[in-house]
């Protein structure tokens, strides 16, 4: 981690990721970036459909390859860059056929180094098999949830999950969140974790910093008015006067809640529920 002098009272507690030791420092390829307008909170008639969103640096968006079509060809990284719009770092990979492609990194791999995307490729770091050809208790990241549907789960810095179990055409995966949940097991994963795992660490010190990454305020519901949040009103602090916490929109939130609809398509599929609140730590 990096840290900074205490010029002024922001800066003494702000903190960072020391770049130019972890990156190779080329510049993005031409032909894998692209530009575009970013949506900022708002839907396409304009109107705010996610609070908090807005502002931020411009940035180019990288073509990174979640598909992993390229069967039993040799990869070789050629680069280690940051990425703008993802947490964990990326590298720009040359195949052996000479194509090059953006792939998420795993934590160990450096430049030089090589993976495989195969059937029966070996379970090292950086290689991408189904999850029925991987070991119980290996780590694994970049997960399909449909067989050549692309990566979707486990793709935020420094996370993994769990290989547990076989049973009947699924595969128990341990998630980031402590979920237990199956998964077909004709679908790829990647070995290893996500790269940049120092990342949860960083401190952004100042107001100024979420707002170069586009987080704009978030004001507390006791601070509103009765007609903007259950929480408003009172003289002076107020406790929030009610059993459960909710949104603004009354909405179950918080710690211990279950806000999961219970008639989810997806609920067959989850064995253990993920731990919240203070049983998480235990």
């Amino acid at each position: 981690m990096k840290t900074y002098k205490p010029t002024t009272k922001s800066r003494r507690a702000m903190t960072g990721i020391n770049y130019r030791e972890v990156l190779s420092g080329d510049r993005p390829h031409k032909a894998l970036i692209s530009g575009g307008k970013r949506r900022q909170g708002r839907a396409s008639w304009g109107r705010i459909t996610m609070r908090h969103k807005g502002g931020a640096s411009k940035r180019l968006f990288r073509d990174v390859d979640f598909v992993y079509d390229k069967k039993d060809v040799p990869a070789r990284i050629e680069t280690l860059e940051y990425d703008p719009n993802r947490s964990g770092f990326v590298g720009r990979v040359v195949y052996a056929d000479g194509e090059r492609r953006y792939v998420l990194l795993p934590t160990t791999l450096k430049v030089g180094d090589t993976f495989v995307t195969g059937e029966k490729v070996a379970v090292k770091v950086g290689n991408r098999l189904p999850l029925k050809n991987i070991p119980t208790g290996t780590f694994v990241f970049n997960i399909e949830l449909q067989p050549r549907g692309g990566a979707k789960l486990v793709r935020s810095a420094g996370v993994f999950a769990e290989v547990l179990a076989r049973d009947g055409g699924f595969v128990n995966v341990r998630m980031p969140s402590s979920e237990v949940r199956k998964i077909d097991e004709n679908s790829w994963a990647s070995i290893g974790s996500v790269s940049n795992p120092e990342n949860m660490l960083v401190n952004f010190g100042k107001a100024g910093r979420s707002r170069w990454k586009g987080i704009r305020p978030t004001v507390r519901g006791t601070a509103m008015n009765p007609v903007d949040h259950p929480y408003g009103g009172g003289e002076g602090r107020q406790g929030r006067g009610t059993r459960r916490a909710k949104t603004r929109w009354g909405k179950p939130v918080g710690k211990g809640q279950k806000s999961r609809k219970p008639k989810k398509y997806s609920n067959v599929f989850i064995v253990t529920r993920r731990r919240v609140g203070k049983k998480k730590a235990a």
